[in-house]
């Protein structure tokens, strides 16, 4: 390093408190430190030690037990996610665009922000309460195509299907099966037509029995497959493998396991959050099936991602 007042050759004068070599000038005594190499562009701290905190999160680690492993602030935690999802979403977008499918998959996955949807008051922001994540996957790859968080509307599942429409090649036709939602039914045949044979199944459910009424849905006795358009194939009408998906969300977000208090408290945590985890499924995550990522099953890349390339 060249002293920037008299362009002498600076020495080795021992580290800053982050870890950064620092120099001294052997003429004017002025003292500089080492460029930082900023994570995701505007973080102090390390890549590695970014890299931990991340993957304990997408393992199912709460916020402050991060913070007690890592000893990063819960606040530059919030706002390492916060980063990080937007640069998965932007990832998202760019790697999953116009690809070859066959048989996709498509449900909600029901979480809340703040309170949920029976406890607002008036005042409340719109964000407050219920937050629905639609998710579409391919049922042989197991690449998560598309997803939206959004409130369980028509105008959110319009949103979804625009994803999922974007996701897939035009040119090519694949099955497609939702539950019995009736939004699905409207969104597809206006920006899925022609390119789908859609297909709900739709669930019968049993009186819920005691104990049921609160923690879970009642039995279901019956599913129902409905051929919507085209000509789906019926051994094919399936939710099983997005609904296992929703099992792996909840199981690798600590902010979707019930009864905790560490459900997101605000909506752009909770969306930076599955934007997270959908990215790391796809690219860093060997599915114990496939032997291999999603991502890698798909074409989209070779070898299985560190989260050091993830957050690239």
């Amino acid at each position: 390093m060249t002293c920037e007042s008299c362009n002498a050759n600076c020495q080795r004068f021992g580290k800053h408190r982050n870890g950064l070599r620092r120099f001294r000038c052997p003429q004017c005594k002025k003292t500089y430190t080492e460029a930082h190499q900023r994570t995701l562009g505007t973080m102090y701290i390390s890549q590695e030690k970014a890299a931990l905190a991340l993957k304990l999160l997408v393992e199912g680690n709460s916020i402050r037990s991060t913070e007690r492993i890592t000893d990063l602030d819960r606040n530059t935690i919030l706002s390492l996610i916060t980063k990080a999802g937007e640069h998965c979403a932007t990832l998202m977008v760019e790697k999953v665009c116009n690809l070859p499918v066959n048989d996709v998959e498509v449900d909600e996955i029901w979480g809340f922000v703040g309170k949920k949807e029976g406890h607002k008051v008036e005042g409340d922001g719109a964000e407050l309460g219920d937050a629905y994540c639609f998710i579409a996957m391919e049922r042989t790859t197991k690449l998560v195509l598309a997803y939206h968080l959004g409130k369980r509307t028509a105008k959110s599942t319009d949103n979804f299907i625009g994803k999922l429409a974007y996701a897939t090649d035009p040119t090519r036709r694949f099955q497609l099966t939702s539950d019995g939602f009736s939004p699905y039914v409207s969104a597809v045949k206006m920006l899925l037509r022609g390119r789908v044979d859609f297909a709900q199944l739709v669930k019968v459910y049993g009186s819920p029995r005691e104990g049921e009424q609160r923690y879970s849905p009642a039995e279901v006795v019956d599913s129902v497959p409905c051929e919507i358009m085209g000509r789906p194939v019926r051994d094919k009408i399936c939710t099983s493998h997005i609904e296992r998906q929703n099992l792996s969300v909840r199981m690798g977000m600590r902010r979707m396991t019930r009864l905790t208090n560490a459900f997101s408290k605000k909506w752009e945590n909770l969306e930076a959050a599955y934007a997270l985890w959908f990215a790391y499924y796809n690219f860093c995550r060997i599915h114990k099936t496939l032997r291999v990522t999603p991502a890698m099953e798909q074409g989209l890349t070779d070898h299985v991602w560190t989260i050091a390339e993830l957050i690239g």
